[in-house]
């Protein structure tokens, strides 16, 4: 990794994961693209309130953090029992071993699972079942998740999306920085560690740069690098096809195995 440029997109473990990358010889760059993450207080209760309200036949979380806020904010509500119960008559799916453990304290058994924790895995598992007109509640986090909501929606389900927490946008000076970096070759990598850094940096270019330049950077020039599936999914959704990323999904193994990948290459 000697002289090489590598961004950090993370607005957290910052100082740890730089400190790896000098030790392996690159240079660290700091581009914050997570944003700011605020819980929902009021307005989330009232959202739990609607979903009770409606008995959807499906529930779908996809993070463990989800799953306890969501309990946590019924609690705050006073409908702790009627949320449990909400969840226990519905068919539940999940996506994630911490999303399994957290609905395992509560003594929630999901009916269908992701194999590989991934979406694509979750909606694998979904395959054999028929959503006609069944009202689905899927609990996200930062991802969007659209490949699933596609899939939902096109097998007739009555989708409905439950954010436990609210996103505010990073700064779109820093996000267009990185754009340049990235389509001008002045960086050698980028380290997404979240779904939503994908998500926000993209969504950035579509609207006000050219996203097949970006993608042309990814494909030939610069290395985008994934902390794990899940993130490494959604570089894959918006059109990124050269991706690293570590079999253990922790940073400092993210770091190492960039590093391995330019050693190779």
């Amino acid at each position: 990794m000697k002289g090489k440029r590598v961004v950090l997109c993370a607005s957290r473990k910052l100082e740890e994961m730089a400190t790896l990358i000098e030790k392996q010889g690159g240079i660290p760059l700091v581009r914050p693209a997570q944003g700011t993450v605020f819980a929902k207080k009021e307005e989330l209760v009232h959202e739990i309130e609607e979903v009770i309200a409606s008995r959807p036949s499906w529930m779908i979380f996809t993070t463990g953090i989800g799953v306890d806020a969501l309990l946590e904010a019924a609690e705050r509500g006073g409908m702790k029992e009627k949320w449990l119960e909400t969840i226990r008559q519905a068919n539940v799916a999940i996506r994630g071993y911490k999303t399994a453990a957290a609905l395992k304290r509560i003594g929630i058994a999901p009916i269908a699972e992701s194999d590989d924790g991934t979406t694509k895995g979750l909606i694998r598992s979904l395959q054999s079942f028929s959503f006609a007109q069944k009202r689905v509640v899927v609990q996200l986090y930062g991802d969007t998740a659209p490949s699933l909501k596609q899939f939902l929606q096109e097998s007739g389900a009555i989708y409905t999306e439950l954010l436990p927490y609210q996103h505010i946008a990073p700064d779109e000076a820093v996000l267009g920085q990185l754009y340049e970096e990235v389509t001008n070759q002045q960086v050698d990598a980028v380290c997404f560690t979240t779904a939503m850094q994908v998500r926000f940096f993209f969504s950035f270019v579509k609207e006000k740069k050219d996203l097949e330049q970006l993608r042309r950077a990814f494909a030939r020039d610069v290395v985008a690098c994934a902390v794990g599936k899940v993130t490494a999914e959604a570089l894959s959704e918006e059109g990124v096809d050269r991706i690293v990323a570590p079999e253990l999904e922790r940073m400092g193994a993210m770091i190492i195995t960039l590093a391995k990948h330019f050693s190779a290459n």
